[in-house]
């Protein structure tokens, strides 16, 4: 019996280590709304590239959430079951209402993070918000959402991995750029504060 058990035991172990070594690092994918790197061992995005553009809305998000997609390894709803982290969209449901597909596909895995819910819901929602003022004022903005994993930050014990914080880069029609950086924590001061130099860019992929 002891035998027997020992080698169930050993298979199962067996069975875990080839499915973590079969994790990808960066799975890229682009589909009609964004571009992503997406991580299987940190269950989270490398980065996320969309386009802010000037939209009439004619869908609604009521009753949508995030769906896995099969062939990726991505986080889902346990990671962010009771807990601070809000399944937060890199690429912006809000700016993709122009029809109800777009708006569907931002709700991927592939485009959510572990985001504290007090940045998401603030200075990061804000500053979304003021893209797409830009769009319609400038043209079609293009972003990068790049995702920050310092050593040492938080590993969930459902796996997902807690980005430290987050890089967003955006490029506008006249070549203009805007670099922001935000922490993954509660936010201490105005969206726009958030902004620095892009000539100190930090290159992260």
């Amino acid at each position: 019996m002891k035998r027997k058990l020992s080698l169930s035991l050993l298979l199962c172990v067996g069975v875990v280590l080839s499915l973590f070594a079969q994790t990808r690092t960066n799975v890229i994918i682009k589909n009609e709304v964004f571009k992503v790197s997406y991580n299987e061992t940190l269950e989270q995005p490398n980065w996320v590239e969309y386009d802010v553009r000037k939209i009439t809305k004619v869908a609604d998000r009521d009753g949508m959430d995030f769906y896995t997609v099969k062939g990726v390894y991505t986080s889902n709803s346990a990671d962010y079951k009771n807990n601070v982290w809000d399944k937060g969209h890199m690429a912006p449901a809000a700016a993709f209402t122009d029809s109800y597909k777009n708006l569907k596909t931002t709700f991927s895995y592939l485009n959510c993070s572990l985001q504290f819910d007090k940045l998401n819901r603030g200075a990061w929602r804000e500053l979304e918000a003021q893209e797409r003022v830009w769009a319609n004022k400038f043209g079609t903005l293009k972003v990068r959402v790049v995702l920050e994993f310092k050593e040492g930050h938080m590993v969930l014990p459902t796996g997902g991995h807690v980005p430290s914080g987050y890089f967003k880069y955006i490029n506008f029609p006249n070549g203009d750029s805007k670099c922001y950086y935000f922490p993954n924590s509660t936010p201490t001061k105005h969206w726009s504060e958030y902004e620095y130099s892009c000539k100190r860019r930090k290159s992260v992929i």
